[in-house]
């Protein structure tokens, strides 16, 4: 194979992407250039340009891609009530495709070898990123350190930082590793493998303990238009907004924490602690919408799908033929999903109250308990006795 002279690297100025930026120049004597895309990592991404450059980058890509982020990726995933495991929102996952593409997009622009990136061997990253490089760039190299080189931990990695002057956030005495984004913050890793353990309730960022919360409730209303959140309590804001706000709000009521043992993809159980207060909310209110707007029949088979689709967003399918298809029918599902959810806010607790829409299928003339004159319950019977005639047929044979 011919010579790697530049390289692109997924860049993100944590421990393993630091680490392997300085290791990439000693082992392939190339140039590296570092890619960070912004979607909401907040004061993570202070001075990473002047560091990249320390530790050895040729060039450095710094993109705000949060509005992309929020509204083709995020908002999809809150559209298709993609829950992975009934747990896992996939605030990690669903970032993965986003900065991959673009990585490649970087690497076309700067007539790069290849690319590289941070995941680890056993993880679900590798899986991700790479589908991403190759749908987009069959034949494009791919550097995966984790997968060549000797280091063996996290220990090794922090004594290889230390030998070269690269100033990294983790420690032996904080050895987990957290993902930032506008999704959430995710935890995993070192003092968090052992399942029985419970978290140190100063390790998290985005909430309070849901008994420190404030004791008095919150109410918010969220507006949705086709399946897109557009405004709260009345007031428009862009989709990345939406998330901000709703971040705060949540993260103050103790709303949003999840701790799961997941099933990764390579095959292997890992353990997660995830902070997602926003976009817990969101779901719960698009939810308590679709209630009112969505056809039975049309959401009994989006339900259907929500393992399929959330199984390919953890996966790393995001650009598959098959989530293309289902793309479509998700958004064709969402028309009409339009209205307001009205929900009250209390200690980790994120409950509907109310929801209202000018599209609703809700009928109270029908579905009253009391006097109605739309309704005649006498043709429940037919009704019932055809649904149970297969069932009578059955019983009669078994006589």
């Amino acid at each position: 194979m011919n010579r790697i002279k530049k390289v692109v690297l997924a860049y993100s100025g944590g421990l393993d992407t630091s680490v392997i930026l300085k290791w990439l120049i000693e082992q392939y004597n190339c140039e590296v250039i570092a890619y960070a895309a912004d979607i909401g990592q907040g004061e993570e991404l202070r001075g990473l340009k002047e560091k990249a450059i320390k530790t050895g980058a040729s060039k450095v890509y710094i993109e705000d891609l949060k509005e992309a982020f929020a509204k083709d990726f995020i908002f999809f995933a809150i559209k298709a009530n993609a829950v992975y495991e009934g747990s896992y929102l996939m605030g990690t996952s669903i970032a993965r495709p986003l900065i991959a593409k673009r990585q490649i997009e970087i690497a076309r622009k700067e007539r790069a070898d290849a690319v590289a990136h941070g995941a680890t061997g056993k993880g679900n990253d590798q899986v991700r990123f790479e589908l991403t490089y190759y749908a987009f760039e069959p034949h494009i190299r791919v550097i995966a350190p984790w997968r060549e080189w000797n280091f063996s931990s996290r220990e090794d990695l922090i004594e290889y930082a230390k030998k070269h002057n690269i100033a990294v956030p983790v420690t032996k005495k904080k050895p987990y590793s957290m993902d930032r984004n506008l999704m959430h913050i995710s935890y995993e890793g070192g003092i968090l493998e052992d399942p029985w353990k419970e978290p140190d309730e100063n390790m998290f960022i985005l909430t309070a303990a849901p008994e420190k919360a404030p004791d008095k409730s919150q109410y918010v209303e969220i507006y949705f238009e086709d399946g897109m959140a557009k405004a709260i309590n009345g007031k428009p804001y862009t989709p990345a907004e939406i998330i901000v706000y709703l971040n705060k709000v949540g993260g103050t009521h103790g709303i949003g924490r999840v701790d799961i043992v997941e099933n990764r993809f390579v095959g292997m159980k890992s353990r997660g602690v995830y902070e997602t207060p926003g976009c817990t909310i969101l779901h719960v209110a698009h939810r308590a919408i679709e209630s009112l707007t969505m056809d039975r029949e049309v959401m009994h088979l989006r339900d259907s799908l929500i393992p399929k689709i959330s199984e390919l967003i953890y996966y790393g399918f995001w650009y598959s033929p098959e989530m293309v298809v289902m793309k479509s029918f998700i958004e064709e599902s969402q028309k009409g999903v339009t209205g307001i959810a009205r929900l009250k806010l209390y200690k980790g607790n994120c409950t509907v109250v109310g929801r209202k829409s000018e599209k609703s299928y809700y009928r109270e003339d029908f579905a009253t308990f009391g006097r109605d004159v739309v309704y005649d319950q006498k043709d429940a019977s037919g009704f019932i006795r055809l649904n149970a005639l297969r069932l009578r047929i059955r019983s009669m044979l078994k006589k």
